[in-house]
């Protein structure tokens, strides 16, 4: 295949239908075209659009073994070697407003020398930064490169979330060293995220390191190193990914260890507080009950040095607490 006609790469609710122009910058596709594959054509497609779903069924430019992949059957990290070509799965960071950013967005792509589809349901914005470079000017020329470029955006992506996360875990540690617990439900989140971010970074790591090390006529050694240089910095994304799970779990112990000892001092109090009005207690309930011959009864100072003698015993019930240093 040497040459593809314009009207088999129309797709009429496309994203993206563009070829390379090699200087990096992109040239629509025309119904009359004839396009030469010295220069990879690239499709952009939501596979739950209709006509983006029957091309995808239909066309005999991609093969019979990723129709189903590039429909969105596939979720995890993964990349197939197809001839001269790949069929890989990756994901985003997701930065649409409506979700988390852990809740992770999953592109598609397969790719060769000629032709690149590329798949997804909800928007990639590493795909939105490699097309305005291509419309700016300052693009991939070739399709080795248009993968690198799309896997470094996606890297930095995630290594932004990376950071982010790895920012509010020092915060959370700042604020449990003057006794704030956080609220609710955040720490839990935070780990949520993590680990997350580590099943899904780590397999995505293996793809970026698996192509770095194949050979193909048209991903050059300059393309391989590109990859294999991001492959590293996701490892190291990573690294920081593992890190943080341990201080997470660091962190709750310590949250536990707070509140365990903030109830432990409560409790400690109210035993101080009953232990000094225990005698009290007691010695008004004796003298309360309605029988002849109570002391002082029918004294008409009797209940102020009775009361008297109360605050003498609470004082020194204290002073004796304090000196043992109970207080």
């Amino acid at each position: 295949m040497n040459v593809i006609e314009g009207k088999a790469l129309q797709v009429s609710d496309a994203i993206v239908a563009c070829q390379l122009d090699g200087q990096g910058g992109l040239i629509a596709i025309e119904d009359t075209d004839v396009v030469n594959c010295e220069r990879p054509c690239w499709l952009h497609l939501n596979y739950t659009q209709q006509q983006s779903a029957e091309w995808l069924q239909n066309t005999p430019l991609i093969p019979d073994s990723v129709r189903d992949a590039l429909a969105g059957d596939s979720m995890r990290p993964r990349v197939t070697r197809l001839g001269d070509g790949f069929m890989i799965v990756l994901r985003s960071v997701n930065h649409n407003s409506d979700s988390r950013p852990d809740q992770l967005v999953a592109m598609r792509v397969f790719i060769n020398d000629k032709l690149i589809v590329s798949t997804r349901r909800r928007k990639v914005y590493a795909i939105d930064e490699v097309l305005t470079d291509l419309q700016n000017g300052n693009g991939p020329v070739d399709g080795g490169s248009w993968l690198v470029d799309v896997c470094d955006a996606l890297t930095d992506h995630a290594s932004e979330f990376i950071e982010e996360m790895h920012d509010k875990i020092i915060e959370l540690e700042d604020a449990l060293m003057d006794q704030q617990i956080p609220p609710r439900g955040e720490l839990a989140l935070l780990r949520k995220q993590l680990i997350v971010m580590r099943r899904y970074m780590a397999p995505q790591r293996d793809v970026y390191a698996r192509l770095a090390s194949e050979k193909l006529g048209w991903m050059d050694d300059d393309e391989r190193r590109r990859m294999q240089d991001i492959a590293d910095r996701l490892g190291r994304g990573l690294d920081d990914l593992d890190a943080g799970v341990a201080r997470t779990a660091v962190l709750t112990d310590e949250i536990a260890s707070v509140m365990a000892e903030a109830m432990n001092r409560r409790t400690y109090t109210m035993s101080l507080l009953a232990m000094i009005f225990l005698p009290t207690t007691f010695l008004t309930g004796l003298f309360g009950v309605n029988l002849g011959g109570i002391p002082g009864g029918e004294w008409h100072m009797g209940f102020s040095v009775f009361c008297f003698l109360l605050l003498v015993l609470v004082v020194g019930l204290a002073w004796w607490l304090r000196r043992r240093k109970w207080l």
